[in-house]
């Protein structure tokens, strides 16, 4: 013979939570949405309950994840790691793992093609940065390569000087090469992919003073 539902209340903390009272006495908490089906009357047998309490471990782990993914997009490695340090069990991992994958909340392709793409408009750096970036992200190797098939590093190493160069075109030639070539090592770029880039942006600087001080003369000259 089962037990009861005697009552079903609202947590006062959580609301998405249900308090669940079987013969006059609390019982369990299960979330809203699996509390939702269950009625005051309704008789549970101990199976039904055990299968209950599952499914609820299974919600609450899920709903962490979604919490965990809300900051910023994860990595497939990223997530079950989370799950695994918030001891789900195995079992549980999984189901929760093949919802996020069902429902598209996890997509280590979408993800490497992200941050590529977002360093590239924000944050130029060389390729070999990028894959150690997104391997420390536990993104598999094939969806980091297929993210930098078209990778143009002397564009990017261009892109990277080009940002910097605002802040130094003030410098004489030596300082300027120096101080840029610093940079772009530390965007992870090699010195035979760095010195055309920089080369080409000091090209563009005395242009660009060129025809300011021609701009000048003439100015004066009228």
């Amino acid at each position: 013979m089962g037990r009861i539902i005697t009552a079903l209340t609202a947590q006062i903390r959580n609301r998405n939570r249900v308090n669940v009272f079987l013969d006059g006495d609390f019982a369990f908490g299960l979330s809203r949405i699996i509390a939702a089906w269950l009625h005051v009357g309704q008789e549970l047998s101990d199976e039904k309950i055990a299968a209950l309490q599952a499914e609820d471990s299974q919600e609450v782990a899920y709903q962490k994840v979604i919490r965990y993914l809300s900051y910023r997009q994860r990595s497939t490695d990223e997530v079950r790691r989370h799950l695994e340090k918030q001891g789900a069990s195995p079992e549980i991992t999984e189901t929760v793992m093949e919802r996020l994958l069902r429902n598209g909340l996890i997509d280590d392709q979408r993800l490497a093609q992200d941050w590529v793409e977002n360093r590239s408009d924000y944050r130029p750096r060389s390729r070999r940065a990028l894959v150690y970036e997104m391997k420390q992200k536990g993104i598999p190797e094939g969806a980091i390569e297929q993210a930098l098939a078209d990778w143009d590093e002397e564009e990017m190493a261009y892109q990277a000087a080009r940002k910097q160069a605002r802040k130094i075109r003030h410098l004489d030639w030596l300082e300027f090469r120096q101080k840029m070539v610093a940079h772009l090592a530390r965007r992870g770029f090699s010195y035979e992919t760095t010195a055309p880039a920089v080369s080409r942006i000091w090209q563009e600087i005395s242009e660009y003073k060129d025809m300011h001080n021609d701009d000048q003369s003439q100015e004066v000259d009228r």
